[in-house]
């Protein structure tokens, strides 16, 4: 296994970190959940096509907190007398579990429920877990066989592979070259490959698709570089601070030399849209680590905590609840006298929130009762210590 340089403490929990992905996934579920897709706040959503909003930011940060927390996590196992083989079972194993558990997600309810539809034909196997799966198992050997100084190379690797076979494979119909929504080399591919299995709402393409997760593996490599970083016995936690937001300034000012040619995209997670959430991810983190870790200002990151101790859990918590206002539907009678079925999600829109709020405080308002909901949830596992660990 390569050398990685550990603090002496190599159990000890950054409190930060767990805050910060507790303020990722209750982003995450945030934006995910907004009431009324026509009324929505340009930040709650993602950009059509070029540009980075707030919702942009949350799945990278995910991936980049989940290279962070890697290097501890195999600190602590080596530190425990785990072997190699023993360690890559471990990632093996449960990148297996999260890719699983995402595509059980795509398909739930599985068409038992009300306007639900399900078919395995149009089964969706790409998703947010199951890319941070791949990520996870292609990061982990990396940092398992490969020095973390080398990782800027692995990097510029994936970033000019990338481009390359955007820029210069030809695309049927299409020519080379093209960053075009859905006329592109990374959708021709998804077509190809991923056909009929794609998100339904960009088919035949989709947005965590193929060729578009070799950049998102360099947003994981970028976490186990600030983890390696942070774990390092010197410098002090002060000057991690500094140098966490001065790399993170550097990043985006790259990303926004680099969009210049290639374009900051989500869809296509492009290396330009890499460095500008990696560089807000390092800056934000710098933010949480100089708070809670530096000067030990903790308590107003307790709710954070809670989201971030039991992460996918409540993640896919939500995506369950979310399936399920939308399938399960009641019988409405309107004026004329016959039924309509509409759905949980609606019902409480029309009764609940709209009669309350603007349309677009409406959809928000729904959204943060989500939020709620699910830390309602947090909070009593965090309190009868419940985590649990894929």
């Amino acid at each position: 296994m390569a050398s990685h340089e550990s603090t002496g403490a190599v159990s000890q929990r950054l409190i930060s970190l767990d805050a910060f992905r507790g303020f990722t996934m209750a982003g995450m579920i945030l934006v995910n959940n907004g009431g009324d897709g026509a009324h929505t706040y340009p930040q709650l959503v993602h950009s059509y096509w070029n540009g980075c909003t707030f919702t942009d930011w949350i799945f990278p940060f995910f991936l980049w907190i989940s290279g962070v927390s890697t290097t501890y996590a195999m600190a602590v196992r080596k530190s425990r007398g785990a072997s190699n083989r023993d360690l890559v079972l471990q990632v093996l194993r449960r990148s297996a579990l999260i890719f699983i558990v995402g595509v059980l997600l795509n398909g739930f309810p599985f068409g038992l429920l009300g306007n639900s539809a399900f078919s395995l034909a149009t089964w969706r196997i790409p998703g947010v877990l199951q890319r941070i799966a791949v990520c996870y198992l292609i990061g982990s050997l990396f940092y398992m066989y490969m020095p973390s100084r080398r990782f800027w190379m692995v990097i510029l690797g994936l970033f000019v592979s990338y481009w390359a076979m955007m820029q210069f494979i030809p695309v049927p119909d299409v020519g080379a070259g093209s960053w075009e929504r859905g006329k592109n080399f990374a959708a021709y591919v998804d077509q190809l490959v991923i056909g009929s299995h794609a998100y339904f709402r960009t088919y035949p393409w989709d947005p965590e698709g193929i060729v578009s997760t070799l950049p998102a593996i360099a947003t994981f490599l970028l976490g186990l570089l600030a983890g390696d970083y942070l774990r390092k016995a010197s410098p002090g936690r002060e000057e991690k601070t500094v140098w966490l937001f001065i790399t993170g300034c550097v990043m985006l000012l790259a990303s926004l030399v680099l969009d210049m040619w290639i374009p900051i995209n989500k869809r296509l997670w492009t290396p330009s849209y890499v460095l500008m959430t990696a560089g807000w991810a390092h800056m934000m983190f710098a933010a949480f680590y100089f708070l809670i870790d530096v000067k030990a200002y903790k308590r107003w990151s307790t709710p954070f905590v809670m989201f971030g101790m039991n992460a996918i859990f409540i993640y896919a918590l939500s995506s369950v609840m979310e399936s399920l206002v939308q399938a399960v539907t009641l019988g409405v009678t309107d004026p004329a006298g016959s039924v309509e079925q509409v759905s949980l999600q609606n019902l409480s829109m029309r009764f609940w929130f709209s009669p309350l709020f603007s349309p677009y405080n409406a959809s928000l308002a729904y959204a943060v009762s989500f939020v709620l909901v699910t830390a309602l949830v947090a909070f009593v596992m965090w309190r009868k210590k419940w985590f649990v660990k894929i």
